[in-house]
């Protein structure tokens, strides 16, 4: 899968041909192809970010660069003096790329991964209790490139934590040996369980039992020391029953989610709509499920992280170097 090809839309063809070119007043040169079995012409924009749009490549990215960096919309359009709708299209075109720069990802093959899953809350529409908000976000992160693989957002229901999980066993599919790590949050395990496990046939009778594919495992880091039926709950714990032939150790001092803790406090500073102590909260899950896909595309592929100072894309083995935001705006979608 080229991210920068230009095959036919129609039969997918790759060797077409340069038609002409020609010159916009914005953007400069740009190119228009055409295939020879098809008969079909097209431009090298087609189906991608910047399809249709004239405003200058240098604003959009300035304008967008700077939501990325924690500024709020309002704000925003007030110091770039574009309207609010403006920007909250170029946010949706950019954030369509997610499934394509995702699949993507999933092509290719992992030797090893360690994921932490955590969750973290804001206010979405109107200030009501935790449990009914659709504030709750999920994130899902590569512990060693810092590369997210899950940021999702919703009310915290079975099926926020469903469509997380089933993301994660695409990434297991892909991956030899994976650890997912939580604190307290018993249904990751419990979930990516039901998702994907094995049947054990030992040749003994009666029901084989289930376990988790080879070499996944779950491990559970219970928050303080709640009492329950006159028990304390171990510290560190297995949750679901794994393979009888993964390798099981993992030391206790490993089993958290810092990584992605930091993570939430940067999504705070980072995202207008996770900040505390504002009234800047999204006005609608879709609203904030908009930002949140702009930043897993700017997180992943574009920015370098300040622990390991490498673009976790980068880091992972996706890319040989970063992409900048004209490659980002040039990607075409995969439908």
């Amino acid at each position: 899968m080229d991210l920068f090809s230009h095959p036919c839309p129609c039969c997918d063809r790759q060797d077409v041909r340069i038609h002409t070119r020609y010159k916009t007043q914005t953007h400069g040169p740009r190119t228009i192809y055409h295939c020879p079995a098809c008969d079909l012409y097209y431009s090298e924009t087609f189906a991608t970010p910047i399809a249709g749009l004239t405003t200058p490549l240098s604003r959009i990215t300035s304008v967008l660069t700077a939501r990325s960096e924690g500024l709020g919309l309002n704000a925003t359009a007030r110091t770039f003096k574009v309207s609010k709708k403006s920007v909250i299209d170029w946010e949706s075109r950019l954030g369509a790329l997610k499934p394509t720069l995702l699949l993507y990802a999933l092509l290719h093959e992992f030797i090893h991964q360690e994921i932490e899953g955590d969750e973290l809350y804001t206010k979405v529409d109107k200030n009501v209790e935790p449990s009914a908000s659709e504030g709750w976000t999920i994130v899902l992160m590569e512990r060693g490139s810092r590369f997210l693989w899950e940021l999702h957002c919703g009310q915290k229901d079975q099926q926020l934590f469903e469509q997380a999980l089933t993301c994660l066993a695409e990434v297991i599919e892909k991956t030899g040996s994976i650890s997912l790590l939580t604190d307290g949050e018993r249904r990751y395990g419990n979930l990516l369980f039901e998702i994907c496990h094995d049947v054990i046939r030992s040749g003994r009778p009666g029901r084989p039992p289930k376990r988790l594919p080879k070499g996944v495992r779950v491990r559970l880091k219970n928050k303080g020391s709640k009492k329950r039926s006159g028990r304390r709950r171990k510290k560190y714990q297995d949750p679901v029953p794994e393979h009888p032939e993964t390798e099981h150790t993992v030391e206790n001092k490993d089993i958290h989610a810092n990584h992605v803790e930091a993570f939430n406090a940067s999504l705070r500073r980072r995202n207008s709509a996770f900040r505390r102590k504002t009234n800047t909260y999204a006005k609608s899950r879709q609203d904030l499920q908009r930002t949140l896909d702009v930043y897993w595309l700017v997180h992943n592929f574009v920015r370098a992280h300040f622990t390991t100072k490498i673009i976790p894309a980068v880091k992972l083995g996706l890319l040989d170097v970063g992409l900048s935001w004209l490659q980002l705006l040039t990607i075409r979608y995969v439908v």
